[in-house]
């Protein structure tokens, strides 16, 4: 399975990658909202890990566009938002979101909502995570 992480923050993307890849995923970043949709196109993607604040356009944006065409229109997505606000998180559900996690993410909950939106358990952390 191969989970495109796309954030701005760096860090947070490598140590997501670090844990994912440790339950057996394969990880691809993106640090843009660009680098997300040419990721996106570029290879097959099974879900996406989506922040919603990113440098050239928003995780709202690239959710928008990602729905409305049949190619990727499946493809599931956990969003990630440093903002808890109701209205917020409703409205990126409205526009297809499968998940909604506040930032920093818990690894375990991010694993669990990916494995559900996978239909199959993920392998356990090498580090117990």
């Amino acid at each position: 399975m191969r989970i495109l992480i796309a954030d701005d923050d760096r860090v947070l993307v490598h140590m997501l990658s670090a844990r994912l890849r440790a339950r057996g995923l394969d990880t691809v970043a993106a640090y843009d909202a660009m680098q997300t949709w040419m990721a996106i196109q570029r290879q097959p993607i099974d879900a996406i890990v989506l922040d919603i604040q990113m440098p050239g356009g928003t995780g709202m944006e690239v959710l928008r566009k990602l729905k409305a065409f049949s190619k990727t229109s499946l493809i599931p997505v956990v969003v990630l938002s440093g903002s808890i606000d109701p209205q917020g998180v409703q409205t990126v559900k409205d526009l297809g979101a499968d998940e909604f996690l506040p930032k920093p993410p818990d690894v375990d909950s991010l694993c669990k909502a990916l494995s559900r939106l996978l239909g199959q358990p993920l392998g356990a952390s090498a580090r117990g995570s």
